[in-house]
C-alpha cells in the first residue's frame, strides 16, 4: 500500500528517488518506443522539475493543439487489489461496466 512519507526528511528522500526513477522510465520509454515525452512535476513547495525527450515547448504546443480523443489518467484511475495490494489501472471498454476494476493478479 502506498502511504505518504511521514517525516520531512523521508518525504524529501522519497521524492528525490521517485522523481529520478520516473524520469529514467520516461527516458527509457522515449528511446525504446520512439515517442515524445514531456514530464512536469511540482513538489510540495511548488518547485518545478521537468523532463522532455525533445524540446519541452514543442511537445507542449503539440499537446495544446491536439484535438483527437486520447487516453488521460489521474490518481483516481489507479486501483488497489484488496487481497494483495497490487496497483492496477481501472478501465472501461465494451465488455465491462463503466469504471469497473479488473485486478490482473486474478483476485
Amino acid at each position: 500500500m502506498v502511504r505518504k512519507a511521514l517525516g520531512e526528511k523521508d518525504l524529501e528522500v522519497t521524492f528525490t528517488k521517485r522523481k529520478f526513477g520516473l524520469m529514467k522510465k520516461a527516458y527509457e520509454l522515449s528511446v525504446l518506443c520512439d515517442c515524445e515525452i514531456a514530464l512536469i512535476i511540482f513538489n510540495s513547495t511548488n518547485k518545478l522539475f521537468q523532463y522532455a525527450s525533445t524540446d519541452m515547448d514543442k511537445v507542449l504546443l503539440k499537446y495544446t493543439e491536439y484535438n483527437e480523443p486520447h487516453e488521460s489518467r489521474t490518481n483516481s484511475d489507479i486501483v488497489e487489489c484488496p487481497a494483495c495490494s497490487a496497483k492496477y489501472l481501472s478501465h472501461t471498454n465494451a465488455s465491462t461496466v463503466s469504471g469497473s476494476k479488473e485486478y490482473l493478479c486474478g483476485v
